[in-house]
């Protein structure tokens, strides 16, 4: 399978570059064999009956801070992607200092000088540029306070917005490129499949006897990386931080109906969950999880044995939770083991999403794209939405 496999032709005036007024007003393109169109908010009634919704609740972090030296003057940008050294709670809660794997945008005015900000409260922040790591370079901030790195941010920084909407975040974006459940700090892209949830529709799903449940999956800036020119498999895939807990593990297992996850990332953790327990009752190892690690491992094990067995090792290590990297590339042919469909976006041509897509529901992507196309969706973060039950 090559990247040409996964292309289509997206014009520029379907990519939604800001959001509806009403989060669950968006369309809803329901596939379970067949195509239909809803509106989001109809949900909680089109799903199977007490069924589960597996939410990411990461938090978008505002990653892009930028150092002017003199009032007028291009800035110099830090955007923060990953932190160095250390997990991304941990980073979050450094005070004082923290180490970030950064891009750097108007490099050539940085020379060897630390750069300052003074934020509300008269602190300083400044940052010094230390080794670089092939794109990246490793910053080191230092502030003049015991506050929070994560609230440093929040005074200091801008919402990432995805480089195709083609413009600067906006006062809008701080509430609406966010989830109304975010809580864990650290993700540089929204998870978008979240965006169109409003209270009344969990209302309507609580009264339907729906059940929410969520874990936390830390959104890198890989997720927009297109895949590699030729074949899939050269495609180096981005790793991404995940927090198993034993609570969202039993309320996974304690759940005994229809589960769907909410967005690929949701989804990346599941399934990403399923091969660190497989590979724990392989080879007695809780690690990261490589590229393609899952498709070496024994197939035939369910979903609830490997979370069993990461349940086991955390209550053996009396941990309540442990973070863990994946790099799990989800390609056609491979199986979901984890849950039922999914809802998610409508995402980009030659994008790692759409193989993950592919692998859910086959060849099926491609009717579902073009009736979107032809049915006036909007596509990409801020566009509308689709419930597609696996195949």
């Amino acid at each position: 399978m090559r990247k040409s496999d996964f292309e289509y032709d997206l014009p520029e005036e379907r990519i939604a570059t800001y959001p509806l007024t009403q989060r669950d007003e968006s369309k809803l393109l329901v596939f379970d064999g067949k195509i239909e169109d809803r509106l989001f908010k109809d949900l909680p009634e089109l799903i199977p009956s007490k069924s589960q919704l597996i939410f990411n609740n990461t938090r978008v972090i505002r990653a892009r801070l930028h150092f002017t030296k003199t009032q007028g003057a291009k800035p110099i940008e830090i955007f923060c992607l990953t932190p160095h050294g250390q997990s991304v709670e941990e980073s979050m809660n450094a005070q004082g200092s923290v180490l970030f794997e950064c891009l750097i945008g108007n490099l050539k005015k940085w020379k060897n000088h630390a750069l300052e900000l003074i934020l509300p409260g008269g602190i300083v922040l400044k940052a010094h540029r230390k080794e670089r790591l092939g794109d990246v370079f490793v910053v080191l901030f230092e502030w003049d306070t015991n506050t929070s790195f994560s609230v440093i941010l929040e005074q200091a920084g801008k919402i990432p917005l995805p480089p195709y909407m083609n413009r600067e975040a906006e006062a809008n974006d701080i509430d609406r490129y966010q989830t109304v459940y975010a809580e864990n700090n650290g993700s540089v892209a929204a998870p978008t499949a979240g965006l169109h949830f409003t209270q009344e529709v969990f209302q309507r799903m609580n009264m339907l006897g729906h059940e929410r449940m969520e874990l936390t999956l830390h959104v890198g800036a890989g997720t927009f990386k297109p895949l590699s020119e030729g074949d899939i498999n050269i495609h180096d895939m981005h790793a991404e931080e995940i927090l198993i807990t034993q609570t969202w593990l039993h309320q996974y297992l304690n759940h005994e109906g229809p589960k769907f996850a909410v967005g690929t990332t949701s989804l990346r953790t599941l399934e990403s969950c399923h091969w660190i327990g497989n590979n724990l009752l392989s080879h007695g190892r809780l690690e990261r999880l490589g590229q393609f690690d899952a498709y070496a491992l024994p197939q035939e094990r369910t979903t609830s044995e490997c979370f069993n067995a990461l349940l086991h090792e955390l209550e053996q290590r009396d941990l309540q939770s442990i973070s863990l990297k994946t790099q799990l590339m989800i390609r056609p042919g491979y199986q979901m083991k984890s849950v039922q469909g999914i809802i998610t976006n409508f995402h980009q041509p030659g994008s790692t999403l759409l193989l993950l897509v592919s692998a859910g529901i086959g060849d099926s992507w491609k009717a579902i794209y073009q009736h979107g196309l032809d049915n006036e969706y909007r596509f990409l973060s801020y566009g509308d939405s689709s419930l597609l039950y696996f195949t």
